[in-house]
């Protein structure tokens, strides 16, 4: 499996609880340099906790599961 897939498979992993409040993440790429760029939707596109939600909890969970991962930015 390449590392998009496995980025899309833990994404999922976080996808209910954004959904819970209103709010989605989509995967926009994953650069040569591992590098996640991912798109934050719905209520979660304009939050003012977008950046700590990015940070503390997709970008934990992604570095978690693929270690190789070295950030998730949000576009």
């Amino acid at each position: 499996m390449d590392i998009q897939e496995r980025v899309k498979q833990t994404l999922e992993k976080a996808r209910p609880y954004l959904q819970a409040d209103g709010g989605d993440v989509e995967l926009v790429e994953v650069t040569e340099d591992n590098i996640v760029r991912v798109k934050l939707t719905g209520a979660c596109g304009g939050c003012p906790m977008a950046t700590i939600t990015l940070k503390n909890g997709i970008e934990r969970l992604v570095r978690q599961d693929i270690p190789e991962i070295k950030e998730v930015q949000s576009v």
